[in-house]
């Protein structure tokens, strides 16, 4: 039998590899060779390989018996000779964290339906892997589940579609929060996997993904909105109707207002489940006429204008870089 070749060679990452690296090479490879997965010659005793030399360079102390005296120091099988390492006892939490996509564990789910969730019982001996004794709670699924503005402002019902324990796709009718945040996630309790021996079942953790609004933008509970203005309006100030979520409201313009201003509307931006308001901001943009909009008087008008008005360049940092004309 040939000698079993280096556990870092197996992974394919350096001697002094950190801990998430030698995570991150055994998730890729675990993947990539799972018999599962990849029905070609080997791919079995690949994959056995790649689980010895991870369950060796994973483990502290075993790691420094390898390093220090190789494979009799680590006391570990050669690949494909079973024990550590075996593909049958990958635990089912990291065939879960490895393997979920490629068994349909993720669903992604909208709005109004769509998504789903598979189960692993059957794939190489992973459908149950709790050990002996009392009532244990099913694991909880994780899925992301994409909601629009108006949804996540508001909150309602969505209703989301998975497969059941049987196979069969069930609908479950998921609460939204007001206020709900992309990124939340949210707990549906009882909608996991069903727990073993009598145990209760684990629940459904559905991370929010936000749509965007055509006007609105959001940080936190805030809103803004951008607030096209006249040049009259920017300089004499007055009234202008913006508006909200729900409704309008009126924001006043003060005279001699600057293009990018923000002016704040207290309490009119988000409203959450626990009743704190966030506010909306108006990011003005003041918008100048076009040329052939304006009369000839009105042309003589800016003109004479502009030739009273201060230079707004003088006030500047860099004005005396400029040469004098």
């Amino acid at each position: 039998m040939a000698d079993p070749r280096d556990h870092y060679e197996v992974l394919g990452v350096p001697r002094g590899a950190s801990e998430d690296e030698i995570k991150s090479a055994h998730r890729r490879l675990a993947r990539e060779h799972h018999p599962d997965l990849n029905k070609s010659d080997g791919a079995a005793e690949r994959f056995n390989e790649v689980q010895l030399a991870y369950d060796v360079l994973s483990d502290t102390e075993k790691r420094a018996q390898y390093d220090r005296f190789g494979h009799a120091g680590a006391n570990t099988p050669p690949s494909g000779a079973g024990g550590a390492g075996n593909w049958q006892d990958l635990s089912p939490d990291d065939f879960e964290s490895i393997f979920g996509e490629s068994f349909g564990r993720r669903g992604r789910s909208t709005g109004g339906g769509g998504g789903g969730f598979g189960g692993f019982g059957g794939f190489g001996g992973f459908g149950g892997g709790e050990t002996q004794g009392g009532p244990t709670r099913g694991r909880d699924i994780e899925s992301e589940l994409e909601i629009g503005f108006a949804a996540s402002v508001f909150g309602g019902m969505e209703t989301i579609r998975m497969g059941s324990p049987e196979g069969e796709p069930v609908s479950i009718d998921v609460r939204i929060p007001p206020g709900v945040q992309s990124g939340s996630t949210l707990r549906v309790r009882g909608k996991g996997r069903v727990g073993s021996r009598g145990g209760p079942q684990g629940d459904l953790l559905l991370q929010i993904k936000v749509g965007k609004h055509p006007w609105f933008t959001r940080d936190g509970l805030d809103l803004s909105i951008v607030v096209p203005i006249t040049i009259v309006e920017a300089t004499l100030g007055g009234e202008v109707t913006v508006p909200l979520m729900k409704g309008t409201a009126t924001l006043r313009i003060p005279p001699g207002v600057r293009s990018g201003a923000k002016l704040r509307l207290k309490g009119k931006g988000i409203v959450d489940a626990k009743a704190r308001a966030g506010d909306l901001y108006a990011v003005l943009e003041i918008v100048a006429p076009k040329a052939d909009e304006l009369a000839e008087d009105d042309r003589e008008t800016l003109t004479s204008l502009g030739e009273r008005l201060p230079n707004p360049r003088s006030l500047v940092a860099w004005a005396g870089e400029i040469p004098n004309d």
